[in-house]
Protein backbone atom coordinates (compact mmCIF):
# COMPACT_ATOMS: atom_id res chain seq x y z
CA UNK A 1 0.00 0.00 0.00
CA UNK A 2 1.78 2.99 -1.14
CA UNK A 3 1.93 5.80 1.51
CA UNK A 4 2.26 9.04 -0.39
CA UNK A 5 0.30 11.63 2.10
CA UNK A 6 -3.26 11.85 0.67
CA UNK A 7 -2.74 9.24 -2.33
CA UNK A 8 -3.00 5.77 -1.15
CA UNK A 9 -4.04 2.23 -2.42
CA UNK A 10 -6.33 0.59 -0.80
CA UNK A 11 -6.93 -2.94 -1.96
CA UNK A 12 -10.27 -5.33 -1.66
CA UNK A 13 -12.01 -3.67 0.68
CA UNK A 14 -16.12 -3.59 0.68
CA UNK A 15 -18.28 -1.21 0.32
CA UNK A 16 -20.73 -1.05 3.89
CA UNK A 17 -22.93 1.54 3.49
CA UNK A 18 -24.72 4.74 1.99
CA UNK A 19 -23.63 8.06 2.79
CA UNK A 20 -24.47 11.72 2.64
CA UNK A 21 -25.28 13.35 -0.90
CA UNK A 22 -25.49 10.11 -2.32
CA UNK A 23 -21.99 8.88 -1.77
CA UNK A 24 -21.12 5.24 -0.44
CA UNK A 25 -18.93 4.17 2.47
CA UNK A 26 -16.25 1.59 2.81
CA UNK A 27 -14.08 0.69 5.64
CA UNK A 28 -10.67 -0.54 5.13
CA UNK A 29 -8.99 -3.87 7.04
CA UNK A 30 -7.05 -1.48 9.50
CA UNK A 31 -10.75 0.08 9.85
CA UNK A 32 -10.34 3.52 8.12
CA UNK A 33 -13.51 5.22 6.56
CA UNK A 34 -13.23 5.62 2.59
CA UNK A 35 -16.18 7.64 1.06
CA UNK A 36 -16.85 6.48 -2.80
CA UNK A 37 -18.89 7.96 -5.81
CA UNK A 38 -20.70 5.21 -7.77
CA UNK A 39 -20.33 2.72 -5.12
CA UNK A 40 -22.94 0.30 -4.00
CA UNK A 41 -23.19 -1.16 -0.64
CA UNK A 42 -22.07 -5.15 -1.46
CA UNK A 43 -19.12 -4.01 -3.61
CA UNK A 44 -15.64 -5.09 -2.96
CA UNK A 45 -13.07 -2.65 -4.82
CA UNK A 46 -9.64 -1.11 -4.67
CA UNK A 47 -9.24 2.42 -4.21
CA UNK A 48 -7.20 5.18 -4.72
CA UNK A 49 -7.81 7.96 -2.01
CA UNK A 50 -7.25 11.28 -3.72
CA UNK A 51 -8.40 13.47 -0.28
CA UNK A 52 -7.18 12.82 3.29
CA UNK A 53 -9.70 14.39 6.11
CA UNK A 54 -9.42 14.02 9.71
CA UNK A 55 -11.08 10.70 10.65
CA UNK A 56 -11.86 9.58 6.76
CA UNK A 57 -10.33 9.93 3.03
CA UNK A 58 -12.49 10.59 -0.06
CA UNK A 59 -11.10 8.08 -2.93
CA UNK A 60 -12.05 6.89 -6.58
CA UNK A 61 -12.69 2.80 -7.51
CA UNK A 62 -9.70 1.77 -9.91
CA UNK A 63 -10.74 -1.82 -9.69
CA UNK A 64 -14.20 -3.80 -8.97
CA UNK A 65 -13.30 -7.30 -7.40
CA UNK A 66 -17.19 -8.11 -6.69
CA UNK A 67 -20.10 -6.29 -7.67
CA UNK A 68 -22.99 -6.04 -5.47
CA UNK A 69 -26.20 -7.76 -5.43
CA UNK A 70 -27.34 -4.44 -5.08
CA UNK A 71 -26.44 -3.11 -7.87
CA UNK A 72 -28.32 -2.71 -11.45
CA UNK A 73 -27.23 -1.46 -14.96
CA UNK A 74 -28.25 2.29 -14.98
CA UNK A 75 -30.16 3.20 -17.69
CA UNK A 76 -29.14 7.07 -18.44
CA UNK A 77 -26.11 7.19 -20.60
CA UNK A 78 -25.04 10.29 -18.53
CA UNK A 79 -25.05 8.65 -15.37
CA UNK A 80 -21.88 9.29 -13.29
CA UNK A 81 -21.15 12.43 -15.53
CA UNK A 82 -24.27 14.57 -14.71
CA UNK A 83 -24.66 15.95 -11.23
CA UNK A 84 -28.24 13.97 -10.67
CA UNK A 85 -29.55 10.60 -9.82
CA UNK A 86 -26.52 9.55 -8.02
CA UNK A 87 -28.11 6.15 -7.24
CA UNK A 88 -29.09 5.21 -10.54
CA UNK A 89 -26.76 2.36 -9.99
CA UNK A 90 -28.66 0.79 -7.15
CA UNK A 91 -32.07 -1.40 -7.13
CA UNK A 92 -34.71 0.12 -6.45
CA UNK A 93 -35.69 -2.12 -3.73
CA UNK A 94 -32.26 -1.64 -2.08
CA UNK A 95 -32.76 2.59 -2.33
CA UNK A 96 -35.96 2.02 -0.47
CA UNK A 97 -34.26 0.24 2.28
CA UNK A 98 -31.21 2.39 2.60
CA UNK A 99 -33.25 5.42 2.70
CA UNK A 100 -35.23 3.98 5.56
CA UNK A 101 -32.44 3.04 7.26
CA UNK A 102 -31.17 6.56 7.24
CA UNK A 103 -34.03 8.19 8.67
CA UNK A 104 -33.87 5.56 11.24
CA UNK A 105 -30.35 6.46 11.87
CA UNK A 106 -30.73 9.98 12.08
CA UNK A 107 -33.83 10.03 14.24
CA UNK A 108 -31.75 8.13 16.77
CA UNK A 109 -27.78 9.04 16.53
CA UNK A 110 -29.17 12.91 16.49
CA UNK A 111 -32.34 13.19 17.96
CA UNK A 112 -31.50 10.81 20.74
CA UNK A 113 -35.18 10.04 20.00
CA UNK A 114 -36.94 6.54 21.93
CA UNK A 115 -38.83 5.82 18.58
CA UNK A 116 -41.53 3.32 17.66
CA UNK A 117 -41.68 0.71 15.13
CA UNK A 118 -41.90 2.81 12.23
CA UNK A 119 -44.24 2.63 9.00
CA UNK A 120 -42.51 0.51 5.83
CA UNK A 121 -40.99 3.64 3.34
CA UNK A 122 -43.66 4.59 0.85
CA UNK A 123 -42.22 3.86 -3.07
CA UNK A 124 -43.11 4.53 -6.26
CA UNK A 125 -44.50 2.65 -9.09
CA UNK A 126 -42.75 3.69 -11.68
CA UNK A 127 -38.83 5.30 -10.16
CA UNK A 128 -38.34 7.01 -13.67
CA UNK A 129 -40.58 9.74 -15.56
CA UNK A 130 -42.02 11.16 -12.34
CA UNK A 131 -40.87 14.89 -12.07
CA UNK A 132 -43.37 17.91 -13.01
CA UNK A 133 -40.57 20.09 -13.06
CA UNK A 134 -36.62 20.21 -14.30
CA UNK A 135 -34.43 23.23 -15.11
CA UNK A 136 -31.77 23.05 -18.15
CA UNK A 137 -28.92 24.99 -18.30
CA UNK A 138 -27.52 26.80 -21.91
CA UNK A 139 -23.89 27.14 -21.89
CA UNK A 140 -21.20 27.13 -24.23
CA UNK A 141 -18.36 25.54 -22.00
CA UNK A 142 -19.95 21.86 -23.02
CA UNK A 143 -18.17 19.37 -20.63
CA UNK A 144 -15.73 16.76 -23.00
CA UNK A 145 -14.68 13.49 -22.68
CA UNK A 146 -11.37 12.57 -22.66
CA UNK A 147 -11.46 11.33 -25.85
CA UNK A 148 -12.89 14.08 -27.36
CA UNK A 149 -10.25 16.56 -25.92
CA UNK A 150 -7.22 14.46 -27.50
CA UNK A 151 -8.88 13.64 -30.58
CA UNK A 152 -7.91 17.27 -31.75
CA UNK A 153 -10.45 17.01 -33.69
CA UNK A 154 -13.13 21.32 -33.32
CA UNK A 155 -15.88 20.39 -31.45
CA UNK A 156 -19.22 22.49 -30.74
CA UNK A 157 -19.04 23.50 -27.49
CA UNK A 158 -22.65 24.67 -27.08
CA UNK A 159 -24.59 22.53 -24.61
CA UNK A 160 -27.94 22.47 -22.96
CA UNK A 161 -28.45 20.00 -19.71
CA UNK A 162 -27.26 19.64 -16.58
CA UNK A 163 -23.67 20.81 -14.56
CA UNK A 164 -21.40 18.43 -14.31
CA UNK A 165 -20.77 17.04 -10.82
CA UNK A 166 -18.43 19.46 -9.32
CA UNK A 167 -18.12 21.58 -11.56
CA UNK A 168 -20.17 25.19 -11.66
CA UNK A 169 -18.86 25.91 -15.41
CA UNK A 170 -18.90 22.63 -17.44
CA UNK A 171 -22.13 21.77 -18.82
CA UNK A 172 -23.10 18.12 -20.13
CA UNK A 173 -25.10 17.95 -23.50
CA UNK A 174 -28.27 15.65 -22.27
CA UNK A 175 -30.18 14.49 -25.39
CA UNK A 176 -32.46 12.20 -22.68
CA UNK A 177 -33.13 12.41 -19.36
CA UNK A 178 -35.28 9.64 -17.53
CA UNK A 179 -36.58 12.43 -15.16
CA UNK A 180 -39.00 13.81 -16.42
CA UNK A 181 -41.70 12.93 -19.03
CA UNK A 182 -42.27 13.68 -23.08
CA UNK A 183 -42.60 16.37 -24.34
CA UNK A 184 -39.75 17.73 -21.88
CA UNK A 185 -36.66 15.76 -23.67
CA UNK A 186 -38.48 16.58 -27.32
CA UNK A 187 -38.38 20.25 -26.28
CA UNK A 188 -35.20 20.81 -25.17
CA UNK A 189 -33.79 18.98 -27.76
CA UNK A 190 -35.60 20.81 -30.68
CA UNK A 191 -34.80 24.10 -28.93
CA UNK A 192 -30.66 23.06 -29.25
CA UNK A 193 -31.38 22.15 -32.76
CA UNK A 194 -33.03 25.55 -33.44
CA UNK A 195 -30.13 27.49 -31.79
CA UNK A 196 -27.36 25.76 -33.84
CA UNK A 197 -29.32 26.09 -36.96
CA UNK A 198 -30.27 30.03 -36.58
CA UNK A 199 -26.43 30.21 -34.46
CA UNK A 200 -28.07 31.40 -31.51
CA UNK A 201 -25.08 31.89 -29.10
CA UNK A 202 -25.58 29.96 -25.35
CA UNK A 203 -24.22 31.35 -22.36
CA UNK A 204 -20.92 31.92 -21.07
CA UNK A 205 -20.69 31.41 -17.55
CA UNK A 206 -17.17 32.69 -17.00
CA UNK A 207 -17.77 36.19 -19.69
CA UNK A 208 -21.29 36.87 -18.62
CA UNK A 209 -22.43 36.93 -22.43
CA UNK A 210 -24.31 35.33 -24.76
CA UNK A 211 -28.14 35.12 -25.63
CA UNK A 212 -29.79 31.26 -24.25
CA UNK A 213 -29.37 31.18 -20.55
CA UNK A 214 -31.86 28.84 -19.18
CA UNK A 215 -35.09 26.52 -19.50
CA UNK A 216 -37.85 25.27 -17.29
CA UNK A 217 -40.41 23.06 -18.29
CA UNK A 218 -43.27 22.18 -15.91
CA UNK A 219 -45.73 19.51 -16.40
CA UNK A 220 -48.77 18.22 -14.61
CA UNK A 221 -50.70 15.06 -14.00
CA UNK A 222 -53.54 16.69 -16.50
CA UNK A 223 -50.73 16.82 -19.33
CA UNK A 224 -50.30 20.51 -19.60
CA UNK A 225 -47.23 22.05 -19.88
CA UNK A 226 -45.30 25.08 -19.14
CA UNK A 227 -42.17 26.52 -20.71
CA UNK A 228 -40.18 29.17 -19.48
CA UNK A 229 -37.44 30.51 -21.50
CA UNK A 230 -34.64 32.66 -19.80
CA UNK A 231 -32.15 34.81 -22.27
CA UNK A 232 -29.22 36.86 -21.17
CA UNK A 233 -30.47 40.07 -23.56
CA UNK A 234 -33.12 41.58 -25.23
CA UNK A 235 -32.90 40.60 -28.89
CA UNK A 236 -36.67 40.38 -29.92
CA UNK A 237 -35.00 39.55 -33.73
CA UNK A 238 -33.83 36.46 -32.15
CA UNK A 239 -36.12 36.14 -29.61
CA UNK A 240 -39.70 35.90 -30.82
CA UNK A 241 -39.00 33.95 -33.74
CA UNK A 242 -37.82 31.08 -31.57
CA UNK A 243 -41.11 31.47 -29.58
CA UNK A 244 -42.91 31.37 -32.52
CA UNK A 245 -40.93 27.99 -33.63
CA UNK A 246 -41.61 26.31 -30.44
CA UNK A 247 -45.09 26.90 -30.27
CA UNK A 248 -45.17 25.73 -34.18
CA UNK A 249 -43.78 22.24 -33.19
CA UNK A 250 -45.88 22.08 -29.75
CA UNK A 251 -49.01 23.50 -30.45
CA UNK A 252 -49.82 21.54 -27.25
CA UNK A 253 -48.32 23.89 -24.87
CA UNK A 254 -49.83 25.23 -22.19
CA UNK A 255 -48.08 27.92 -21.16
CA UNK A 256 -45.42 29.71 -23.52
CA UNK A 257 -43.16 32.37 -21.18
CA UNK A 258 -39.83 34.48 -21.36
CA UNK A 259 -38.03 36.21 -19.20
CA UNK A 260 -34.87 38.57 -19.78
CA UNK A 261 -32.03 37.99 -17.08
CA UNK A 262 -29.00 40.33 -16.99
CA UNK A 263 -28.10 39.26 -13.71
CA UNK A 264 -24.92 37.41 -12.49
CA UNK A 265 -27.07 34.64 -11.23
CA UNK A 266 -30.01 32.82 -12.83
CA UNK A 267 -32.10 32.95 -10.20
CA UNK A 268 -36.16 34.17 -11.54
CA UNK A 269 -37.74 34.56 -8.29
CA UNK A 270 -36.82 38.67 -8.86
CA UNK A 271 -37.05 38.75 -12.61
CA UNK A 272 -40.61 39.73 -14.63
CA UNK A 273 -41.60 37.03 -16.42
CA UNK A 274 -43.85 37.63 -19.24
CA UNK A 275 -45.94 35.90 -20.65
CA UNK A 276 -46.06 35.28 -24.53
CA UNK A 277 -48.57 32.58 -25.94
CA UNK A 278 -51.18 30.86 -23.45
CA UNK A 279 -52.16 31.89 -19.92
CA UNK A 280 -49.18 32.42 -16.74
CA UNK A 281 -49.64 28.91 -15.17
CA UNK A 282 -50.61 25.72 -15.40
CA UNK A 283 -53.25 23.66 -13.53
CA UNK A 284 -52.59 20.63 -10.92
CA UNK A 285 -55.51 18.36 -9.58
CA UNK A 286 -55.38 16.49 -6.17
CA UNK A 287 -58.67 15.00 -5.13
CA UNK A 288 -61.55 17.82 -5.31
CA UNK A 289 -59.29 20.75 -5.29
CA UNK A 290 -57.45 22.41 -8.40
CA UNK A 291 -54.05 24.66 -7.84
CA UNK A 292 -52.30 26.86 -10.15
CA UNK A 293 -48.81 26.78 -10.65
CA UNK A 294 -47.00 29.58 -12.42
CA UNK A 295 -43.32 29.83 -13.06
CA UNK A 296 -42.04 31.28 -9.73
CA UNK A 297 -44.66 28.49 -7.26
CA UNK A 298 -43.07 26.30 -5.55
CA UNK A 299 -45.35 22.65 -5.78
CA UNK A 300 -43.48 19.49 -5.17
CA UNK A 301 -41.92 18.57 -8.30
CA UNK A 302 -43.25 14.32 -7.64
CA UNK A 303 -47.04 14.99 -8.33
CA UNK A 304 -47.85 11.51 -7.58
CA UNK A 305 -45.94 11.20 -4.44
CA UNK A 306 -47.02 14.72 -3.03
CA UNK A 307 -50.66 12.92 -2.97
CA UNK A 308 -48.80 10.36 -1.06
CA UNK A 309 -47.04 12.26 1.30
CA UNK A 310 -50.05 14.64 2.24
CA UNK A 311 -52.28 11.50 3.04
CA UNK A 312 -49.93 10.88 5.37
CA UNK A 313 -49.96 14.23 6.79
CA UNK A 314 -53.63 14.35 6.77
CA UNK A 315 -53.75 11.10 8.80
CA UNK A 316 -51.55 12.02 11.54
CA UNK A 317 -53.27 15.31 11.87
CA UNK A 318 -56.44 13.10 12.65
CA UNK A 319 -58.67 16.35 12.32
CA UNK A 320 -62.36 16.06 14.18
CA UNK A 321 -63.35 19.28 12.29
CA UNK A 322 -63.32 21.94 15.62
CA UNK A 323 -59.18 22.26 15.25
CA UNK A 324 -57.43 25.40 14.59
CA UNK A 325 -54.31 24.38 12.33
CA UNK A 326 -51.09 26.87 11.76
CA UNK A 327 -49.68 25.49 8.54
CA UNK A 328 -45.86 26.61 9.02
CA UNK A 329 -43.91 27.49 5.81
CA UNK A 330 -47.33 26.78 3.94
CA UNK A 331 -45.59 27.51 0.52
CA UNK A 332 -48.54 27.79 -2.03
CA UNK A 333 -50.84 26.25 0.76
CA UNK A 334 -51.13 23.10 -0.86
CA UNK A 335 -51.53 21.17 2.49
CA UNK A 336 -53.72 23.66 4.43
CA UNK A 337 -55.81 23.62 1.49
CA UNK A 338 -56.13 19.47 1.62
CA UNK A 339 -56.81 19.36 5.12
CA UNK A 340 -59.20 22.24 4.88
CA UNK A 341 -62.53 20.61 5.21
CA UNK A 342 -61.66 18.56 8.38
CA UNK A 343 -60.76 21.00 10.38
CA UNK A 344 -62.40 24.31 11.53
CA UNK A 345 -59.85 26.75 10.50
CA UNK A 346 -56.09 26.53 8.87
CA UNK A 347 -53.67 29.51 9.17
CA UNK A 348 -50.80 29.57 6.65
CA UNK A 349 -47.42 31.16 7.12
CA UNK A 350 -44.61 31.79 4.18
CA UNK A 351 -41.56 33.99 3.35
CA UNK A 352 -42.42 34.07 -0.01
CA UNK A 353 -44.99 36.54 -1.21
CA UNK A 354 -45.46 34.81 -4.76
CA UNK A 355 -46.35 31.78 -2.89
CA UNK A 356 -48.83 33.42 -0.60
CA UNK A 357 -50.55 35.37 -3.00
CA UNK A 358 -50.68 31.86 -4.82
CA UNK A 359 -52.07 30.06 -1.75
CA UNK A 360 -54.93 32.87 -1.93
CA UNK A 361 -55.70 32.95 -5.24
CA UNK A 362 -55.96 29.14 -5.15
CA UNK A 363 -58.31 29.03 -1.76
CA UNK A 364 -60.68 31.43 -3.66
CA UNK A 365 -60.65 29.31 -6.18
CA UNK A 366 -61.83 26.49 -4.95
CA UNK A 367 -63.86 28.11 -2.93
CA UNK A 368 -61.74 27.23 0.69
CA UNK A 369 -63.45 29.67 2.70
CA UNK A 370 -61.93 28.44 6.14
CA UNK A 371 -58.09 28.99 5.20
CA UNK A 372 -56.11 32.67 5.76
CA UNK A 373 -52.16 32.98 4.97
CA UNK A 374 -49.57 35.55 5.82
CA UNK A 375 -46.36 36.64 4.83
CA UNK A 376 -43.30 37.01 6.76
CA UNK A 377 -39.88 35.39 7.79
CA UNK A 378 -40.87 32.90 9.91
CA UNK A 379 -38.59 33.96 13.19
CA UNK A 380 -39.65 37.27 13.05
CA UNK A 381 -43.47 36.54 12.47
CA UNK A 382 -44.40 33.56 14.16
CA UNK A 383 -44.23 34.99 17.42
CA UNK A 384 -47.10 35.38 20.80
CA UNK A 385 -48.43 38.58 18.84
CA UNK A 386 -49.24 36.31 15.79
CA UNK A 387 -51.18 33.45 18.29
CA UNK A 388 -52.80 36.42 19.97
CA UNK A 389 -53.84 37.67 16.85
CA UNK A 390 -55.01 34.22 15.52
CA UNK A 391 -55.65 32.03 18.08
CA UNK A 392 -54.38 28.94 19.83
CA UNK A 393 -53.30 26.08 17.91
CA UNK A 394 -54.05 22.90 18.27
CA UNK A 395 -52.49 21.12 15.95
CA UNK A 396 -49.56 22.77 14.11
CA UNK A 397 -48.20 21.08 10.79
CA UNK A 398 -44.42 22.65 10.42
CA UNK A 399 -42.77 22.09 6.73
CA UNK A 400 -39.38 23.84 6.40
CA UNK A 401 -37.07 23.81 4.19
CA UNK A 402 -33.66 21.72 4.19
CA UNK A 403 -32.14 23.52 7.03
CA UNK A 404 -34.78 22.69 9.34
CA UNK A 405 -36.55 25.24 11.76
CA UNK A 406 -34.96 28.17 13.22
CA UNK A 407 -34.25 27.75 17.14
CA UNK A 408 -36.70 30.82 17.90
CA UNK A 409 -39.28 28.83 15.80
CA UNK A 410 -38.96 25.93 17.68
CA UNK A 411 -39.15 27.67 21.05
CA UNK A 412 -42.04 29.48 19.98
CA UNK A 413 -43.87 25.73 19.26
CA UNK A 414 -42.78 24.76 22.52
CA UNK A 415 -44.29 28.38 23.80
CA UNK A 416 -47.45 27.79 22.36
CA UNK A 417 -47.85 23.60 23.40
CA UNK A 418 -50.15 22.40 20.95
CA UNK A 419 -51.65 19.03 21.31
CA UNK A 420 -50.00 17.81 18.30
CA UNK A 421 -47.22 18.63 15.92
CA UNK A 422 -46.73 17.18 12.25
CA UNK A 423 -43.12 17.58 11.27
CA UNK A 424 -42.24 17.21 7.19
CA UNK A 425 -38.84 17.34 6.16
CA UNK A 426 -37.00 16.52 3.26
CA UNK A 427 -33.38 16.62 5.67
CA UNK A 428 -33.94 14.05 8.36
CA UNK A 429 -30.92 15.20 9.46
CA UNK A 430 -32.19 18.60 10.66
CA UNK A 431 -35.44 17.41 10.82
CA UNK A 432 -34.15 14.82 14.14
CA UNK A 433 -31.83 17.95 15.36
CA UNK A 434 -35.08 20.05 15.59
CA UNK A 435 -36.92 16.95 17.65
CA UNK A 436 -33.95 16.38 19.99
CA UNK A 437 -35.03 20.37 20.98
CA UNK A 438 -38.43 19.35 21.74
CA UNK A 439 -38.41 15.36 22.98
CA UNK A 440 -38.72 16.65 26.82
CA UNK A 441 -42.29 17.98 26.21
CA UNK A 442 -43.10 15.69 22.93
CA UNK A 443 -43.04 11.95 22.43
CA UNK A 444 -43.03 10.63 18.98
CA UNK A 445 -46.16 8.71 18.39
CA UNK A 446 -45.36 7.42 14.14
CA UNK A 447 -42.91 8.47 11.79
CA UNK A 448 -43.65 7.75 7.56
CA UNK A 449 -40.42 8.29 5.19
CA UNK A 450 -41.91 8.82 1.45
CA UNK A 451 -39.40 8.39 -1.58
CA UNK A 452 -40.19 11.69 -3.60
CA UNK A 453 -37.15 11.23 -5.37
CA UNK A 454 -35.94 8.07 -6.98
CA UNK A 455 -32.88 7.69 -8.17
CA UNK A 456 -31.45 9.81 -5.24
CA UNK A 457 -30.75 9.30 -2.06
CA UNK A 458 -32.82 12.14 -1.11
CA UNK A 459 -36.07 10.73 1.04
CA UNK A 460 -39.17 12.70 3.15
CA UNK A 461 -40.10 12.13 6.40
CA UNK A 462 -42.99 12.63 8.53
CA UNK A 463 -43.54 12.56 11.89
CA UNK A 464 -45.81 12.51 14.27
CA UNK A 465 -45.48 14.37 17.86
CA UNK A 466 -47.77 14.18 21.07
CA UNK A 467 -47.67 16.54 23.87
CA UNK A 468 -46.42 15.04 26.85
Amino acid sequence: MGRRNKNLLFQEIKVIDTASKGKAVAKTNEGATVFLNNAVPGDVVDVITYKKRKGYYEGNIVKFHTYSEHRTEAVCEHFGVCGGCKWQHMKYEAQLRFKQKEVLENLKRIGGIELPDLNPILGVKNPYWYRNKMEFSFSNQRWLTKEEIESGIEINRNAVGFHKHGMWDKIVDVTTCHLQADPSNSIRNFIRDYAHKNDLSFFDPKKQNGFLRSLMIRTTSTHEVMVVLQVFQKQDQLLFPLLDAIIKQFPNITSLQYVVNTKANDTLYDQEIICYEGQDFITELMENLQFKITAKSFYQTNSLQAYELYKVVREFANLEGDELVYDLYTGTGTIAQFIAQKARKVIGVDVVPESIDAAKANAVHNTIKNVSFETGDMKAIFTKDFIERNGKASIVITDPPRDGMHKNVVQQLLELSPDRIIYVSCNSATQARDLALMKEQYSLIASQAVDMFPQTHHVENVVLLKKV
